[in-house]
């Protein structure tokens, strides 16, 4: 009865067993770490209470030591409530142990899973005071122990591996049998590098004739059976019966070559075991044994002398042997059908050594530690990841091959095997046949296999078979057994592929490694020829989950949160290290494309004419300047550049970034790319904001075209990007130059058009009301004016047509209404203060308004008016404002022009055939829309915005109407002012004046329009009004005899003309009834004659 559930007991008990592990580690770790160590035992109230417990242990002495136990009588509830998980736990252990002695005597894995759990109990320093408090709780809650066993187990495990040694004595023999049934395994196992090279193992390409051949073995579950499982069972197994290693050579041989191959052995995830310490302490007080003892240290030298070696080689075997797989399968998929098994044993014996490297770098006990680190690592795991993901992807392939195997081939042979047995018992008789009838009946357009239940008979099957009496025994009956392995791997192959990835490549153990993988991953990411398998490391992270167990869910989230930190600090990382390659072969492409600005060919171009007029300058033997262009020269194809390096570190890392679309971890998706791409949005927005190298203390800042030239550099290089990764470019250029046209950007930083917005405002404007700049529209630009002290920028390089069209290529539509924004805002509080003024002179502005045909009333009322001159000042300051804005509006409209023809030509007609009879409102919709493609209005509706904003509540509608025309009047009445400034003289070849007063022509224009638009007055018979009073105004100088007054009368009188011209509501027939052509056409001829008798 006992074998009929033996095979149902092993799965459970082994399951189980792990769970136990798991619980147990997690209980170690908390007890040693401050932070999760339960607060009772660390409670300085209870110190005493705890080291008197763990002195009596196991004992308990509740009745005479009341004093002593006091405290812990206040917190026995909350002991019992908090420690209850810890203590139940170790309950558990007691009852595994308890059931586990028995069944161990027949299966390793039990064996070891059972020795492994009662040595990492006994590393619990705190077990004793956790059973103990909660016993004594217990005790005095209920008034009786709960566990009277386990404090005794707790004291008798003390030295877990002796305590066994001398349980298993009566078990030797069945022991000692299963692990030398090994002796042929595990050596083929264990072989070098070299032995594995000249067997040309895991090559599918070593014999293309049998390439198709299916893969066989006569031991199937052996050839991906874990080495490193194998020499758990062999070190433990032969401790717990040592008695057989003095009297069979075979179990000796394979003692030593265990303990040649490690220094430690793995426990349970970072627990390790150190083999030869421990065998030493073990034999030491064994009589009899010195020679074992001799054998133990022989072997220790040998491990710390040449295992290390050992490894290095297989793992550098590994990786071009897998690489050839992978190479191989990605090219012809259908091969993972017969060749399945060698897949299997690649993943295993890479699993295997990258875990024995792990464990060993991080336990060395040898001075030298070349051995232990591998900067290749992330290559052979790479190379795994790359076979699993051939497995899942080309799962239903391998499903196909093996469902049609297994029905047409294994059943066959089986049912041969089957028929010829002499003896077959009834139980047997049933499952054989069963096996047939399950494999006949397959057919591959069945949507679910489940080959659980067949693989559980044929573990009951061996059970039954195995016993002494059993009168059908495996081992007569080789030939069956050897099928049956081979059809279960077959059967496992159909529906449990993703468990066997587990079993072979399940390399979960790097999150109790954290800063070993960290390491590991900046090894890789520091090797140019390794960061192409830097992806490998993220893709680890979907491991993480596997190593978690239903007895233990508390731990999920604590695992499941390491793998998402790691995950997503592996990618940024990655990012990261993209995005500062990109950003130093763009810096290297700016360099390039500065040396083609036009600036730098003045050098080369004086060169050239001192050449032709013979004229030596500069030292002899100064070195020709290279041009540009000269490093793309080569004369030798090894010659490698920095720019070169660059390119190939970036490919090698882009292949990693693009190598997956996405990856799950945890229930959490990640996608590399996405990675890339916020990293490239963020540093392309400081590079573009740092490439104006605005400096707030001296205000210099880069010019627009030169800017325009990096960021176009800076755009081509990431363009470029493309070929490498799989990403949206185009999606970072619309995020980032979008942003760049607002404000701020999306993290709250200023951009370039609020940088140059501040700067052209706040340093070019200013020194042009300051009188160091004037504007010459002639030459469409701002021109520094000759003084003593010059200014520290070049007025003309930063407002030219070529400079302004670069700056709307650089802020576009939304930036450069931005800037006219800021503009107006400027205006708007000069209208405010010449307001001011017009408030303050109110009634002589009335007065003169009515009486303009009077001259001598004008004369005596004009000397009342206060603040001319700051009234005329106040108003060239809003001229030279809007003579800038209509710079800027015009290179906007070139820039569009050549963007969107057809739409600026569309908006363009909308604009020019709106009917004169609409509505206001609409008419300002259409100049809004014009306005905002870089076309001129008549009336500029940013300004008409800007204005209508100030409105006082204080002052009526009237009252405000009123306002706007006293200003136009108190504009008019003050021209003749003028003349008396010496820097109002008209140049001709600048088509302007050095005071900028040309700019009044603007100004009256733009702001009577916008405020009579507001007030809804009449624009025409306002602008009339001004013509009238200005003209008369300035007749009035004609005849005054004051040379000092009259200095620059006639290119004062050239305003008039410059206002008409400048307006679309007058007309040159209005100012001819006004002002006579004729002293227009005298004042053009005065100004001509002027500038020409200046200039000789």
């Amino acid at each position: 009865m006992i074998q009929q559930k033996l095979a149902e007991k092993f799965t459970i008990l082994n399951d189980r067993g792990i769970g136990m592990l798991t619980r147990i580690y997690n209980i170690k770790k908390a007890c040693g770490d401050p932070k999760a160590k339960p607060s009772y035992l660390v409670d300085k109230n209870l110190e005493s209470v705890v080291k008197f417990i763990v002195r009596k242990f196991p004992a308990i002495e509740t009745r005479n030591n009341n004093q002593q136990l006091t405290q812990l009588q206040k917190e026995k509830s909350e002991i019992l409530k908090n420690l209850s998980l810890y203590y139940f736990t170790f309950v558990d252990v007691m009852e595994f142990k308890t059931v586990n002695f028995d069944l161990t005597k027949n299966y390793l894995d039990l064996v070891v899973t059972y020795t492994t759990l009662m040595m990492l109990l006994s590393r619990i320093e705190e077990r004793k005071a956790i059973i103990g408090l909660y016993n004594y709780a217990h005790e005095m809650t209920h008034g009786a122990r709960e566990y009277p066993r386990l404090g005794q187990m707790i004291v008798d495990y003390e030295n877990p591996l002796k305590k066994m040694m001398e349980e298993f004595v009566p078990h030797g023999k069945s022991l000692s049998d299963a692990l030398i049934s090994l002796q042929m395994v595990y050596p083929r196992r264990n072989l070098s590098a070299d032995q594995w090279r000249n067997a040309q193992l895991l090559s599918l390409i070593s014999a293309p004739s049998t390439m198709l051949n299916p893969a066989q073995s006569d031991t199937m579950p052996c050839e991906y059976l874990s080495l490193d499982c194998m020499e758990k069972w062999i070190v433990f197994g032969f401790v717990l019966c040592h008695a057989v290693l003095n009297t069979d050579p075979a179990a000796l041989s394979l003692w030593k070559l265990a303990l040649q191959s490690s220094t430690c052995l793995c426990l349970f995830r970072d627990e390790v075991f150190h083999i030869h310490k421990a065998c030493e302490d073990l034999f030491v007080n064994i009589r009899g044994y010195n020679k074992r003892l001799n054998d133990i240290k022989e072997c220790k030298e040998q491990a710390l002398s040449q295992a290390g070696s050992m490894h290095r080689e297989r793992r550098k075997f590994l990786r071009s042997a897998l690489k050839e797989l992978a190479t191989v399968l990605s090219d012809q998929p259908g091969l993972l059908g017969p060749k399945a098994l060698f897949v299997f044993m690649a993943l295993s014996f890479a699993r295997d050594e990258i875990i024995w490297l792990l464990r060993h770098a991080d336990n060395i006990q040898k001075k030298s530690t070349d051995d232990f680190i591998d900067k290749h690592v992330a290559e052979l795991i790479f190379y795994m990841e790359e076979l699993r993901a051939h497995i899942r992807k080309y799962g239903p392939v391998m499903q196909r091959y093996y469902v049609q195997y297994l029905s047409g081939f294994d059943a066959v042979i089986l049912n041969e095997l089957v028929q010829n047995l002499s003896v077959c018992p009834e139980d047997e008789s049933i499952i054989m046949s069963s096996f047939v009838n399950t494999m006949t009946s397959l057919s591959v357009k069945q949507d679910v296999f489940d080959f659980r239940g067949m693989r559980l008979d044929w573990f009951r099957l061996q059970a039954y078979t195995s016993v002494s009496k059993a009168s059908l025994g495996i081992a007569d009956h080789r030939e069956l057994g050897k099928m049956m392995n081979t059809i279960i791997f077959h059967t496992k192959m159909v529906d449990s592929l993703v468990e066997m990835l587990v079993e072979t490549s399940d390399i979960s153990i790097f999150c109790f490694y954290s800063r070993a993988f960290e390491k590991m991953f900046q090894q890789c990411l520091e090797l140019p020829s390794q960061s192409r398998h830097s992806i490998s490391f993220p893709l680890l992270c979907t491991h993480f989950m596997s190593c978690t167990h239903e007895l233990c869910p508390e731990e999920r989230h604590h695992i499941g949160d390491r793998s998402l930190s790691l995950c997503n600090m592996f990618l940024d990382e990655m990012a990261k290290q993209a995005r500062n390659l990109i950003t130093d072969i763009c810096t290297e492409q700016c360099t390039l494309s500065d040396q083609l600005l036009p600036k730098h060919c003045a050098k080369t171009i004086s060169q050239a004419v001192n050449k032709k007029s013979k004229k030596l300058t500069g030292k002899k033997g100064e070195p020709e300047r290279e041009k540009p262009g000269v490093e793309s020269m080569r004369k030798n194809r090894l010659l490698v550049t920095n720019l070169d390096k660059l390119h190939t570190a970036l490919s090698e890392l882009c292949f990693s970034i693009n190598y997956v679309p996405n990856m799950v971890v945890w229930e959490h998706t990640f996608t590399p790319r996405e990675y890339l791409t916020s990293h490239l949005e963020i540093r392309f927005t400081k590079s573009i904001v740092g490439m104006t190298m605005y400096n707030q203390a001296t205000q210099e800042i880069a010019k627009p075209s030169e800017l325009l030239t990096s960021v176009r550099s800076y755009m081509t290089v990431l363009q470029s990007i493309e070929n490498y990764v799989q990403i949206d470019i185009t999606r970072v250029f619309n995020n980032v130059l979008l942003q760049q046209t607002q404000h701020l950007d999306s993290h709250g930083e200023p951009t370039i058009t609020s940088l140059y917005t501040n700067w052209y405002l706040e340093t070019l404007l200013r020194q042009v009301s300051n009188g160091h700049i004037a504007y010459f529209p002639a030459m469409k630009a701002f021109v520094n004016l000759p003084m003593e002290n010059e200014l520290t920028f070049n007025a003309e390089e930063y407002s030219d047509i070529s400079e302004m069209r670069s700056l709307s290529e650089l802020l576009g539509p939304y930036g450069m209404k931005f800037l006219s924004e800021s503009l107006m805002w400027h205006i708007s509080s000069q209208v405010a203060e010449l307001k001011k003024l017009v408030v303050d002179n109110v009634e002589v502005l009335n007065q003169m308004r009515t009486s303009f045909d009077k001259p001598e009333q004008m004369a005596a009322l004009f000397k009342k008016l206060s603040s001319v001159d700051s009234v005329l000042k106040r108003m060239t300051i809003i001229g030279v404002i809007l003579s800038f804005r209509s710079l800027a509006q015009e290179a906007l409209r070139d820039v569009l022009s050549l963007h969107i023809p057809f739409l600026v030509s569309s908006v363009e007609d909308f604009k020019d055939h709106i009917p004169r009879e609409t509505d206001m409102k609409v008419a300002m919709n259409v100049y809004e829309l014009s306005s905002a493609a870089g076309l001129p209005c008549e009336i500029d509706p940013a300004l008409v915005v800007a204005l209508s904003s100030q409105k006082s509540e204080n002052i009526s509608p009237e009252e405000e109407y009123k306002i706007a025309c006293l200003l136009m009047v108190f504009v008019a009445v003050s021209m003749p002012t003028l003349a008396s400034n010496v820097m109002s003289q008209y140049s001709p070849a600048i088509e302007g004046h050095c005071n900028n007063i040309h700019c009044l022509a603007k100004a009256v224009n733009q702001i009577a329009a916008a405020l009579f638009t507001i007030h809804k007055g009449s624009i025409e018979d306002r602008l009339k009004e001004f013509l009238a009073l200005a003209s008369s105004s300035l007749l009035k100088i004609g005849q005054e005899t004051d040379k000092m007054t009259t200095r620059n009368r006639e290119s004062v009188y050239l305003l008039l003309d410059m206002i008409v011209q400048e307006s679309p509501f007058l007309t040159m027939d209005l100012l001819e009834s006004c002002f006579p052509y004729v002293l227009l056409r005298n004042a053009y001829h005065a100004v001509y004659k002027q500038s020409i008798s200046s200039s000789a």
